[in-house]
């Protein structure tokens, strides 16, 4: 009879976790349904009818000239993907923030594309557009890759050109990169594929190699229209700064083509005769399929932000052969650590543990904090992993450090910072993946976008804030609240509700990852199915560029 009832309790058991199981699966999936949906729709940039009108002229859009560009079958991590989403609604938006770009093979060699999408207010600048064009120098700059330009801008939008020309990580900024990266041997190629105007001309020109299309490309300092104004003088822009006139008579350009294809295969021609550099030397054998299946990543990580889940077992679909060796396994357990492979390359990983656990004093700790113990451990693992020159991937599911008179005293402060030391001066690569919860100094201590993480990307659960929603909206309601009440104003329980639902509403919205991702907090976001695939071509773009030495200056300890 007893073993009649364990076996009725076992399976009912089994059955709640089945169900939780599917209810997350379902969740999850909706969510990678909505991510594919927004990626479909941003990928159109301007929409149909301004890419007819770039057919018309006989152009490839930019997304075209990218994948004509590639290397056939080769992998592509787009940056900024989502960049400017839901941003300038009063210019009537600004998709992918008017460029496309990513990390691709082409002629074998990876490297950084950089393709304006005319379709998008004719290539303009926007805010965003400069930011992303940053992101993409800086990514080629912190790992040596060569950088292809495919210009099609009209140059600033104007309406906005105070946000966007003159600060120092505006849009002069990319020129300065540029010569930057000339110094430091970085090869820049430069398509001219449409307009190249005012201080935009400056960046095909400061590249190794600057090639343009004949009729449709064009590249001067001032068009016709200003020349006219400024100078009193007639003249048509393809006399003033088309491919004969730049080509031939300035020399400013290195070679015309009749069309995209033929001056994109050149590009893929001076590629394919680029020299091996010193390489940084991370160690990579044969890559292994994790043991279990990473589609079931959706139904482990569950719907509610706040429940606990196995967060050693999901990390076991992500790396090769499902193995992970952890350190120090049984102290500071709300951080794991350990060393695996993904897609063979050897890894550290730093991964917060939403699992409720003991200390070493029998005391309760929340999955997902930052404890005293945790950080120290954290510490040392990074500075480890520098010194055996692993790189190193932080999966962040973190809702903060451990508060309290217990966790002050025991010195929070100074173990966090010895962590956020650690990780800060880390030289080996950092890749950073959001999972879940990102709130405060969590974000900090676990290698966020303010760090310099090689790459950093989101899946759709993430939620990135200095706080949780509902606390976040309880602190706001209580300070507008006093604001009322300062005036004289009584508030009612009523429209104290409507209120808070207020605050909450917009707080959620600002929690998306894409409300992060439209910002560039970000890199983008993605399924989790493709985080190997991301951690893997993020390894291989950071073995171009040779590892500095490892300090991490003074430590409180």
């Amino acid at each position: 009879m007893k073993l009649n009832v364990l076996f009725l309790q076992n399976k009912i058991m089994s059955d709640k976790i089945d169900i939780e199981f599917n209810k997350n699966e379902d969740h999850n999936k909706q969510l990678v349904y909505e991510l594919k949906t927004k990626h479909k729709k941003v990928s159109l940039g301007g929409g149909e009818k301004a890419a007819a009108k770039q057919k018309e002229k006989g152009k490839l859009l930019a997304r075209e000239r990218i994948d004509y560009l590639r290397d056939a079958d080769s992998p592509f991590t787009e940056v900024g993907a989502f960049a400017g989403d839901g941003m300038y609604p009063e210019y009537g938006g600004c998709p992918g923030g008017g460029v496309v770009c990513g990390i691709g093979y082409v002629s074998g060699r990876q490297c950084m594309i950089v393709a304006n999408d005319a379709t998008v207010k004719a290539g303009a600048w926007f805010p965003i557009s400069g930011k992303k064009n940053l992101r993409a120098q800086e990514i080629a700059m912190e790992n040596r890759l060569p950088i292809i330009y495919l210009v099609d801008s009209a140059g600033v939008f104007l309406p906005m050109q105070d946000e966007i020309f003159p600060d120092k990580e505006h849009f002069g900024r990319i020129f300065r990169n540029n010569a930057v990266m000339s110094s430091m041997g970085i090869t820049q190629i430069a398509a001219v594929m449409g307009s190249c105007v005012a201080g935009g001309a400056y960046l095909p020109i400061m590249s190794d190699e600057a090639l343009i299309v004949d009729k449709t490309g064009s590249i001067f300092l001032a068009g016709s229209y200003l020349v006219k104004a400024a100078v009193g003088e007639d003249i048509d822009n393809e006399t003033l700064g088309g491919s004969i006139s730049q080509s031939e008579i300035s020399g400013v350009i290195d070679d015309r083509f009749p069309d995209d294809q033929s001056c994109l295969d050149r590009i893929k021609y001076i590629m394919d005769k680029i020299g091996k550099f010193e390489e940084a030397g991370f160690d990579r054998v044969a890559t292994k399929a994790p043991l279990h299946d990473i589609k079931n990543i959706y139904g482990i990580l569950p719907m509610d932000r706040a429940k606990p889940y196995d967060s050693k077992f999901l990390i076991e679909h992500l790396v090769d052969n499902s193995e992970f060796e952890e350190y120090k396994e049984g102290y500071g357990k709300t951080i794991l650590c350990g060393y695996a492979r993904i897609d063979g390359w050897a890894v550290g990983i730093v991964a917060n543990n939403r699992m409720i656990s003991k200390n070493k004093k029998g005391e309760m700790q929340f999955g997902g904090v930052i404890y005293n113990d945790s950080a120290d451990k954290a510490a040392r693992f990074i500075m480890n992993c520098n010194q055996k020159k692993i790189p190193l991937v932080f999966l962040q599911d973190v809702t903060g450090f451990m508060v309290g008179s217990r966790s002050e005293h025991a010195g929070i402060i100074k173990d966090g910072a010895k962590m956020v030391n650690a990780m800060s001066n880390s030289t080996v690569p950092k890749f950073t993946i959001i999972l879940g919860n990102s709130y405060g100094a969590g974000n900090y201590a676990m290698c966020g976008k303010a760090y310099d993480p090689r790459l950093i990307y989101a899946w759709p659960s993430a939620r990135i804030a200095v706080m949780g929603g509902e606390q976040a909206a309880k602190v706001m309601l209580q300070i507008e609240k006093a604001s009322l009440e300062a005036k004289g104003e009584k508030i009612t329980p009523e429209a104290e509700k409507a209120l808070l639902d207020k605050i909450i509403a917009r707080y959620e919205n600002q929690l998306s990852p894409y409300y992060a991702a439209s910002r560039i907090w970000v890199d983008g976001v993605i399924d989790p199915i493709e985080t190997r695939k991301v951690i893997s071509e993020g390894i291989a773009m950071a073995n171009h560029a040779p590892v500095k030495p490892f300090n991490v200056g003074v430590l409180q300890t």
